[in-house]
C-alpha cells in the first residue's frame, strides 16, 4: 500500500501542531508495517531539500506560495495531483482547510483519510469568507472522506452529532505525549535562565494562543520569575510584532527551538502555561506533561479534554484570574509523566492509524457522499 500525506508544511523540525503530530506518528506507522510506503508531500518553502527520507518516510516537496490563506489549498491540490501521478492508494489529509479538496481526491480514485485537528474557523485571524471556506472544508471532509479521525473526544462527539450520516466513519485517535530527545544542555545559558526561575509558554505568536493575556498576568505577579515564550509566527503580523516589542530582560522570546532544547526548557521551568482561546488537542501541553512540568491551562474544551484536575485550569481570557493562579504554589500543578505517556501513547496512536489505512483499503469503495442533506442541516446549527 502507498500512502500520501498532505495538509502539513513538512517534517522534521517544522513549527506547528500538525507537523509535530506527523513527525511523531508517521515513522511509527512505517515501523509497524515496513512494506507500507509513506510519502509526505511538503510545502517547498518550509523544507530544505526537494526529496529526502526521514526515519523511513519519504518527503517530497510540492510547489506552494508563502501565504496565510493560499498556501494550504495550493499545496494540497499539488499533492493530490502528485499522489495520483505516483499511483498512491490512500491520501491522508490533515486539517479542515485542506479537506476542502477531499472530493477532488476521491474523483482521482484515491481513498481519503481526513484528520480533523480542530475547529480552525474559530481562529481570531480569519475573516468571514475564510471562516466560511473552513466550515465547508469540514463538511466536505465529513461527507466525502472514507474515514475521519478527530483528535479529541469532545470534537469526536460534536462531529458525530453534527454529521450523523458519517458517524460510523469518524473515530477518536488523539495526539500523543512524546519522549523528547536529550539536548546538549546549553539552553539555560543561552537565554540567561536559572532552573525553576521561569514560566514557560510554547506557542505560535498568533492571537488565539492568548499570549497577550499571559504577558499581562505575568506583569501583575512580580515574583522574580522570568517569562519565556518559545515559538514564532507563521507569517509576520501586527500582532506578532506587538508581542515582540515587549521583549526585555524579564520577557524572553526564543523563537522556534528544536525538540531537544524544548525538553531542557520543559524540565527546568517552574511552570508551563497555555492561555489559548483555541486548540485541537494541544501537543505543547502533552510535551510538557511528558516532562513532568507543572501545568496551568485555559479552560477551553480541548484543554479540558486532557483531563487534568480542576485546579490546573483558569478562565480563558481573564488575565486577573491567571495572575491569581500564577501566585499559587507551583506544587499544586504537578503532573505525572508516566500517566501522560500511557494515556497519550504515540505507539498506540500509530497502530490505530495504520488500522484505518488497512480498513479503508479492504472496504468496497462507494463514490456517493453520505446523507448530505441531513448532515448539512445538522451542521448548519453549529
Amino acid at each position: 500500500m502507498k500512502v500520501a500525506v498532505t495538509g502539513l508544511r513538512g517534517i522534521p523540525n517544522v513549527m506547528g501542531g500538525v507537523e509535530t503530530h506527523c513527525e511523531e506518528m508517521l515513522p511509527r506507522v512505517k515501523g509497524i508495517d515496513p512494506n507500507l510506503k509513506i510519502t509526505v508531500f511538503a510545502r517547498a518553502p518550509y523544507v530544505k531539500k526537494s526529496n529526502y527520507k526521514f526515519r523511513g518516510v519519504s518527503v517530497v516537496s510540492v510547489s506552494s506560495p508563502v501565504s496565510v490563506w493560499r498556501e494550504a489549498i495550493t499545496s494540497t491540490f499539488n499533492a493530490i495531483m502528485a499522489a495520483r501521478r505516483d499511483g498512491m492508494d490512500v491520501i491522508h489529509i490533515h486539517a479542515i482547510g485542506p479537506a476542502l479538496l477531499t472530493p477532488l481526491a476521491r474523483i482521482m480514485g484515491l481513498k481519503v483519510v481526513v484528520t480533523h485537528h480542530g475547529e480552525d474557523y474559530k481562529r481570531a485571524k480569519w475573516g468571514r469568507f475564510p471562516r466560511f471556506v473552513l466550515r465547508m472544508g469540514e463538511r466536505f471532509g465529513m461527507w466525502f472522506a472514507n474515514h475521519v479521525i478527530a483528535v479529541s473526544p469532545s470534537l469526536t462527539k460534536r462531529l458525530q452529532e453534527s454529521f450523523p450520516g458519517a458517524s460510523r466513519r469518524i473515530s477518536y485517535i488523539p495526539n500523543g505525549a512524546p519522549d523528547l530527545p536529550t539536548a546538549p544542555g546549553d539552553a539555560l545559558a543561552r537565554f540567561s535562565l536559572k532552573p525553576g526561575k521561569f514560566v514557560l509558554a510554547v506557542a505560535r505568536l498568533v492571537p488565539e494562543k492568548g499570549l497577550h493575556d499571559l504577558i499581562k498576568a505575568h506583569a501583575q505577579i512580580n515574583d522574580g520569575r522570568k517569562l519565556v515564550i518559545v515559538g514564532g509566527a507563521d507569517h509576520a503580523s501586527d500582532y506578532s510584532k506587538s508581542l515582540l516589542k515587549l521583549a526585555d530582560e524579564d520577557i524572553i522570546f526564543t523563537g522556534l527551538q528544536d525538540r531537544g532544547t524544548l525538553r531542557e526548557l520543559y524540565e527546568n521551568a517552574d511552570l508551563f502555561v497555555m492561555p489559548s482561546y483555541h486548540e485541537g488537542l494541544p501537543i505543547a501541553a502533552l510535551e510538557a506533561g511528558s516532562c513532568s512540568t507543572p501545568m496551568l491551562l485555559s479552560d477551553i474544551q480541548p484543554n479540558l479534554d486532557i483531563g487534568l484536575p480542576k485546579k490546573d485550569y483558569f478562565p480563558v481570557g481573564d488575565p486577573g484570574a491567571l495572575a491569581e493562579a500564577l501566585n499559587q504554589p507551583t506544587y499544586l500543578y504537578r503532573v505525572d509523566a508516566a500517566e501522560f505517556r500511557k494515556k497519550f501513547d504515540w505507539d498506540q496512536i500509530a497502530m490505530k492509524t495504520s488500522s484505518v489505512y488497512h480498513k479503508i483499503m479492504a472496504e468496497q469503495d462507494v463514490s456517493k457522499p453520505v446523507a448530505m442533506d441531513d448532515d448539512a442541516k445538522s451542521s448548519g446549527q453549529n
